[in-house]
């Protein structure tokens, strides 16, 4: 893997248009909970696991920290 396809690959999912939770009812009584987002990202609906060493999950974290993207609550 050359340098060059790295940065490219680094510039692919930044460009995170939305992003939004999705929930899933859980049985146990505590009602919904968070297990994933939806994203856009290069114009393509993408399912994003909430997991801190996914690399677009830590792509959206930074743009929320730094004030350009928001996650919507679940529908």
């Amino acid at each position: 893997m050359t340098q060059d396809w790295g940065m490219k690959q680094m510039q692919n999912y930044k460009n995170i248009s939305s992003a939004q939770y999705v929930a899933k009812d859980h049985s146990d009584g505590n009602g919904l909970q968070n297990i994933a987002i939806v994203a856009t990202i290069d114009g393509l609906s993408c399912f994003v696991p909430l997991d801190p060493a996914n690399r677009h999950y830590a792509e959206i974290l930074r743009q929320v920290e730094a004030g350009t993207l928001t996650i919507q609550e679940a529908e």
